[in-house]
């Protein structure tokens, strides 16, 4: 009897070991998801880790589609605002979760001069410029490769050429997205030119931790002691202010919503550039967020030197996302790491240009949990 004696022995082991499903094995997996307006075919990936979180990511944009993580019970939810099909995505979306360039956020009048030359880009957000123009790197469809399963990775990339939206320069951009067993979101940039150019990536995503309703009671934390002020365009009027005794300090954790009154702005709300404070080394903490009633967090790194806050001032009930929910104004926050609005009319903000020869790295990470 001895050899079924050591059967038995293995099944019991095989039986008290933790039940590992399929999802629980890190993975990707990519879907069919739509035909872009070029005839593209559009797929979607899925990286899904150990305990089930996961993030979706489209193409088109090199979008995050859905990011759907746990609350303090452990119940999955997606924090992330959004269509559930793709045909929505090119008419109506205000950039929800794309990578946004080849210059994200504005430049006033949509006119920069680099090396003695003068550029007009379009002109999409009043007088100005906006995330990279009418067919910015947002409504672009990429390519995409699985670099990993394990941990979960996919590399979008694309070549913006030279003169697209009359930036110089041919552009090669790669922006690779890992997501770990730690429910945070790593996204990597990579850019090369082969002419002197201006370049500011960014990842766009609306956040809402509570996953519906709005965001005014979630409590945030802006590592910054100064902001860029605006004009009523949005424009960064080139001064560096700091933020201390103003309603846009937020050292000390405080309620999105408890003094967005006083910031005005037409629609009242805050959509301000943070200059942030650095430790040692390039990296910092950037922001912190807490959602009281599910438990959840957010922290957010970067190598960046700003960081937009947005408070989705623009949602106005009018765009219908997931589940047929109309997005409220309030509805959700972006964290947009990045540098400085219109940074190439302001000689004494972080440069953006980008020459030949060099090139652009930066890694900014969204980190999830609870408390």
């Amino acid at each position: 009897m001895p050899h079924l004696t050591s059967r038995l022995s293995l099944v019991f082991v095989l039986l008290s070991l933790p039940c590992q499903s399929i999802a629980e094995t890190p993975q990707v997996k990519d879907t069919p998801f739509g035909t872009a307006p070029s005839g593209e075919p559009v797929k979607l990936y899925t990286l899904t880790n150990a305990s089930g979180a996961s993030v979706s990511l489209m193409t088109w944009g090199a979008t995050v589609v859905k990011l759907i993580v746990p609350d303090r019970h452990g119940k999955l939810d997606d924090v992330a605002l959004g269509f559930d099909t793709f045909d929505p995505y090119p008419k109506l979306s205000p950039y929800f979760g794309a990578i946004v360039g080849r210059y994200g956020n504005r430049i006033a009048k949509g006119r920069f001069t680099l090396d003695g030359k003068t550029y007009q880009l379009a002109v999409n957000n009043g007088p100005n410029a906006l995330h990279g123009g009418i067919h910015g790197f947002d409504k672009q469809v990429w390519k995409a490769r699985i670099i990993s399963q394990d941990p979960p990775t996919v590399e979008f990339s694309r070549v913006s050429p030279d003169s697209e939206e009359n930036y110089p320069g041919a552009l090669t951009v790669h922006v690779t997205y890992t997501w770990n067993n730690d429910d945070a979101l790593k996204i990597s940039y990579r850019a090369t030119t082969d002419k002197p150019t201006i370049l500011n990536l960014t990842n766009h995503t609306y956040f809402n931790l509570a996953g519906g309703g709005t965001i005014l009671d979630h409590q945030l934390y802006l590592n910054a002691d100064a902001f860029t002020p605006v004009d009523s365009t949005l424009i960064p009027t080139g001064e560096i202010k700091p933020v201390k005794g103003t309603a846009w300090d937020f050292l000390i954790p405080t309620a999105i919503g408890s003094r967005i009154k006083d910031v005005g702005g037409d629609p009242i709300g805050y959509d301000h550039n943070y200059v942030l404070n650095k430790g040692e080394g390039a990296w910092s903490i950037a922001a912190q967020v807490y959602e009281p009633t599910t438990g959840r967090t957010m922290k957010v790194s970067t190598d960046q030197p700003g960081l937009q806050f947005y408070s989705g001032n623009f949602l106005d009930g009018k765009v219908i996302g997931k589940g047929g929910v109309a997005y409220p104004q309030y509805g959700a926050f972006c964290l947009e790491t990045q540098h400085f609005p219109d940074s190439p009319n302001h000689a004494n903000f972080p440069s953006v240009v980008l020459r030949p020869g060099t090139t652009f790295k930066s890694t900014t990470i969204y980190a999830f949990g609870t408390k």
